[in-house]
């Protein structure tokens, strides 16, 4: 995701980088002859990676040309991808990390924090308190249960467990 104006040059450079490659790409005919299947896979990645990008910087010139009488979605495909959807937020208020700890009357430097680190550090109130001074409602929001996720976490669970038990038992062999 672009934050920036930095990071959104950066990312055009690079779509220029990853476009003069393809060309080279295209016009090298020996080794398309020589090992077509080293060469498509090896142009896939580039074309994936090119793709990435303007999708990206598709959605930064839409957030940053947003009009804001109007009210701007913002998807959110996952509850792991909250966090982007409060960056966002942000950059189509038009609103400086600083402004938006100044309306929240907290450290511009733990708004900072936050975004580098993808909120990780924030506690759930902090979250609500910010969705609230961007303006963020959610219209709806469905969640599903993957039991077949939940399985794997418990076994996960029992692993450390019995890691644990091990480990404490060999700790009271040692000192007994």
């Amino acid at each position: 995701m672009i934050k920036d104006e930095l990071e959104y040059e950066v990312s055009q450079e690079w779509v220029e980088k990853f476009n003069k490659t393809i060309a080279a790409m295209e016009r090298d005919e020996e080794a398309k002859r020589k090992d077509f299947l080293r060469w498509e896979s090896g142009r896939s990645v580039i074309q994936c990676h090119l793709d990435q990008l303007h999708e990206e910087i598709a959605e930064y010139e839409r957030l940053i040309a947003c009009d804001k009488s109007k009210p701007i979605e913002i998807v959110v495909e996952n509850f792991n991808k909250l966090s982007d959807a409060l960056i966002k937020a942000r950059m189509a208020a038009k609103m400086s990390e600083e402004e938006l700890a100044e309306i929240l009357d907290i450290d511009p430097e733990r708004i900072k924090e936050y975004e580098g680190k993808k909120y990780q550090n924030a506690r759930l109130t902090e979250i609500l308190d910010i969705s609230l001074a961007l303006g963020l409602e959610f219209k709806t929001a469905v969640m599903q249960v993957d039991f077949e996720e939940i399985e794997v976490m418990k076994q996960i669970a029992a692993e450390r467990r019995q890691r644990k038990l091990k480990k404490a038992s060999k700790q009271l062999r040692v000192e007994s």
